[in-house]
């Protein structure tokens, strides 16, 4: 599928998936991206150790931001059709769908997964000023 400059298209970042606005093919096979909405929070831990709790390093892994750039497959960019929600709003839905999904699973890596995230909410949804 091609895809045109400003194209609305939904995209998966490591383990987040987003809705972007299409910028400018990279190399054939990737893409640049602008982040306008988060879909999907990025799933907490290592990824190399699905599930697992005592790996040399448990990863925080932030949802990308408001308008940042990423690089991705064009191969998995998807066509987006719908109403585009404000950032904050998509971020604060994907993160208690996250934190709902993982409160389910009652296990030691879904409450140290619970935790980042706890310590992510601060971040994201600081009270304003």
């Amino acid at each position: 599928m091609t895809f045109q400059k400003g194209d609305l298209v939904i995209a998966t970042y490591k383990t987040g998936e987003y809705v972007c606005r299409y910028i400018e093919e990279r190399h054939a096979r990737n893409a640049v991206v602008e982040v306008l909405a988060v879909r999907r929070h990025p799933t907490q831990g290592d990824l190399h150790s699905p599930n697992e709790v005592e790996v040399p390093l448990f990863h925080q892994r932030k949802a990308l931001a408001f308008h940042e750039k990423a690089v991705v497959h064009i191969s998995g960019l998807i066509p987006y059709e719908g109403e585009l929600l404000d950032y904050e709003a998509s971020l604060r839905q994907a993160f208690d769908e996250k934190m709902a999904k993982l409160a389910l699973r009652e296990n030691e890596w879904a409450d140290r997964s619970i935790q980042e995230l706890k310590d992510l909410e601060r971040y994201y949804f600081k009270p304003k000023a």
